[in-house]
């Protein structure tokens, strides 16, 4: 078997923790639905273990270790901590983590009714994210710059998903991010992959954020296009007043980002709908959920 098609099980889960880590070896393990580059184990009621899967490098989740224990004691939502670091071995040559969990359900399998809680809890959360990143913090090869550096993805997005009714609108919204001004200031940190499967959701409004591993120095507006992503209708202006920080320039590329992120969250619902890999049935709705509101709000 090549490295991608070892079967992660909890059996091998157990014996991990038996190898490396064998005062955990004795809690409950039950595997956590989703997930690709990664697949996640529950361990008892406050732990989970990070598998690596179909990442080629271990990159993702050495980021993880190194850098959430130091954002996460200033961030105002639960995210996900390492606590144990597994190293890749005869057994299973791969890296994996040993996290704290962010209790509550994903929001692609859930749903916000408090819309302007979330809203103002999501502004504090990346608020207090969105600071200067030192020298040394992760850079993205495809995130972080302006749009224009994307075109190409958004054109094959485009032109596989976009509705017929809906295609002008969208490009145009796409040209106005291009057309927008460069971020001018510092690096700040983004959490870079914010939509509704990395974002945790209890009594109807945020209560979570995971999913860090594309974390990265770079351009706020790839987080706040989360204000169409994630939040729903009519609350963009309550995220962005609470937010207190973006400039119109800002906020014209953060929503050109959010609709590539909407073409991109309908591409991978259909590829889920033809049962190829990696497809997420639930992420079309939730594409065009989020494209609407581009369009709308």
């Amino acid at each position: 078997m090549t490295d991608a098609e070892i079967e992660i099980t909890a059996d091998l889960v157990r014996d991990l923790l038996r190898e490396q880590h064998p005062d955990l070896a004795g809690l409950p393990v039950r595997e956590v639905a989703g997930g690709w580059g990664n697949q996640m184990w529950r361990l008892g009621d406050g732990l989970a273990v990070r598998m690596q899967r179909m990442d080629p490098t271990p990159r993702l989740q050495l980021n993880e270790r190194r850098w959430l224990p130091v954002l996460a004691p200033r961030l105002p939502l639960p995210v996900p901590t390492p606590v144990r670091s597994g190293e890749p071995s005869a057994r299973f040559p791969k890296h994996w983590t040993v996290m704290t969990w962010v209790p509550g359900e994903p929001l692609d399998h859930s749903s916000i009714s408090r819309g302007d809680h979330a809203a103002g809890t999501l502004a504090g959360f990346l608020k207090a994210l969105h600071v200067e990143a030192p020298a040394d913090a992760p850079v993205s090869g495809d995130r972080g710059g302006h749009p224009r550096t994307c075109t190409d993805g958004f054109d094959r997005f485009f032109h596989a998903v976009v509705p017929g009714g809906l295609a002008d609108d969208v490009r145009a919204v796409w040209d106005d991010a291009v057309a927008a001004p460069e971020w001018e200031g510092p690096p700040l940190w983004v959490h870079g992959d914010l939509h509704p499967a990395n974002v945790v959701v209890s009594d109807g409004t945020l209560s979570g954020v995971i999913d860090f591993g594309d974390m990265f120095a770079g351009d706020p507006a790839w987080d706040l296009a989360a204000a169409w992503v994630v939040l729903p209708a009519s609350t963009v202006s309550r995220f962005f007043d609470a937010y207190g920080q973006a400039d119109a320039g800002t906020i014209r590329r953060a929503r050109g980002l959010a609709a590539l992120k909407g073409l991109f969250l309908m591409l991978m619902g259909r590829n889920g709908d033809r049962g190829l890999p990696g497809g997420k049935p639930a992420w079309g709705p939730a594409g065009r959920a989020a494209l609407d509101r581009v369009l709308r709000d």
